[in-house]
């Protein structure tokens, strides 16, 4: 509980009416993603810069843990107040300062909605590509630090590839900028791209400078059924050999498709075992000739049926495949851990394999669906938590996927983060050496643990003798 003269102070900078220690406005800001919820001692709300700095200051002054957070929309605990104190939330900062059509770059606050500043740049003709399934709520701060990625990243890459510079408030209160509005510097370390993916423990983001790209004409979108998933990893691999990068390939497995049966009235034949969604962009007189490109590639690889949008309205009907996935898990089993894997593009089948012997040792149904184009796999693995043991058992099995993926050369996260889901599997996937050298520049950033701590790492790093 915050001391009486803390919350003051918090009210001087901010206004009484943007803190809150009321139990029920601070259950909102007590859970993201995740199963998981831990009430905060206060939430505050401020406005801009120079408030967000001054909460740092009092919190780093006074040794209170400050938890920043956007929308609460990760899948790993990144924003969730484990150790109490101060959520300090920076929805408010929503602005999009500029948009630079001449060099193409925008200047935005964290608060601003992904979806909003992608609608804000195409008006004018331009393109911020990376879309993360969360992007009609989720922010640009947010995205920055998890460094989100999306189905688009096979083409367009994620969010890192994207951001120029920065403005940060350090743990410490200080006010930086890193990089800049310019598309080469070389000027010092890289302070950018370490702040991007570091999870609110290095810094508070409160102004991005982001790269845009001129609006691609047009889209072709084509939805594949295959009877086995080996065909559709194939397909994948021979469609990038075949010099064609779609803007998106994703790829739903058999257990995928089951759902989609039972939860919708899509009509996808008995036989198809696996989907892959593809979407070319570009000049729209060459989409048809890479459509049917496409279309010849994969035709011996197993292929069961293929539909081809002509439309916006035919295209948005193929999405709805996809996006009836999420919905529809609920129908297999009420509690949900959706982890992000990522393997080597054409080890994607062996993982899914891999997946479902876990499934079948554990008695629990995992759900695979995900990026095919970078391997990235999001693996459901479904229980119901009123049921004893079951929890214990998608522990088990979480870690045996993290292994799995680790044996084939991948990682335990292609987009989500570690925040505190992940952390426990740390060791498994980086040496002792790679985390001690990690927790260096913690401690020397943020030497009194202020900054979402708990996150990344299980314990605070330790200070040297």
């Amino acid at each position: 509980m915050l001391a009486p003269r803390i919350i003051r102070q918090l009210e001087e900078i901010v206004g009484k009416e943007q803190v809150t220690c009321d139990p029920t406005d601070m259950l909102c800001y007590s859970y993201d993603a995740t199963q998981q919820s831990f009430l905060p001692d206060a939430v505050v709300f401020p406005a801009d810069t120079a408030q967000i700095s001054a909460i740092v200051r009092l919190a780093n002054r006074e040794q209170v843990p400050l938890f920043p957070r956007g929308a609460g929309s990760g899948f790993s605990g990144g924003a969730l107040p484990t150790r109490g104190g101060i959520v300090l939330v920076t929805t408010r900062l929503d602005r999009i300062v500029e948009i630079d059509q001449d060099n193409l770059v925008a200047r935005v606050q964290p608060g601003v909605v992904t979806e909003q500043f992608q609608q804000a740049v195409e008006k004018v003709g331009l393109f911020y590509p990376p879309d993360p399934a969360s992007l009609k709520f989720s922010t640009l701060g947010g995205n920055a630090a998890e460094c989100a990625g999306g189905p688009r990243c096979v083409k367009y890459g994620v969010t890192k590839d994207y951001i120029l510079g920065l403005e940060v408030v350090t743990p410490q209160g200080d006010i930086i900028r890193t990089g800049g509005a310019t598309m080469k510097g070389v000027v010092g370390y890289d302070l950018t791209k370490l702040m991007v993916g570091s999870e609110g423990t290095l810094g508070i983001i409160t102004e991005l400078i982001i790269k845009l790209l001129p609006l691609p004409e047009a889209k072709k979108t084509l939805l594949i059924l295959f009877d086995s998933i080996d065909g559709a990893a194939q397909a994948v691999s021979a469609i990038i050999r075949g010099k064609i990068i779609p803007t998106t390939l994703e790829f739903m497995d058999a257990a995928t498709i089951a759902c989609v049966r039972q939860a919708t009235q899509l009509d996808l034949p008995e036989e198809a075992q696996a989907v892959l969604i593809v979407e070319v962009d570009g000049d729209a007189a060459l989409l048809e000739r890479q459509a049917q490109r496409v279309l010849d590639i994969v035709a011996p690889l197993g292929v069961v049926g293929t539909r081809v949008a002509n439309t916006p309205a035919e295209s948005e009907e193929l999405w709805k495949v996809r996006r009836s996935v999420s919905a529809s898990l609920r129908n297999v089993n009420p509690d949900k851990f959706n982890e992000d894997i990522c393997v080597p593009r054409s080890r994607v089948p062996e993982m899914i394999r891999k997946v479902d012997v876990i499934a079948r040792k554990y008695g629990i149904p995992i759900v695979n669906f995900g990026h095919a184009g970078d391997g990235n796999i999001h693996v459901n693995i479904m229980v119901d938590g009123r049921q004893e043991g079951q929890l214990d058992l998608a522990k088990q099995a979480i870690e045996e996927v993290f292994a799995g993926a680790l044996e084939l050369g991948g990682t335990m996260s292609g987009e989500h983060g570690v925040g505190n889901t992940k952390a426990p599997y740390i060791p498994m996937e980086l040496d002792p050496a790679a985390v001690a050298y990690m927790q260096t520049i913690k401690r020397a950033l943020d030497p009194n643990n202020i900054l979402n701590p708990g996150k990344i790492f299980l314990e605070a790093p330790v200070q040297a003798s």
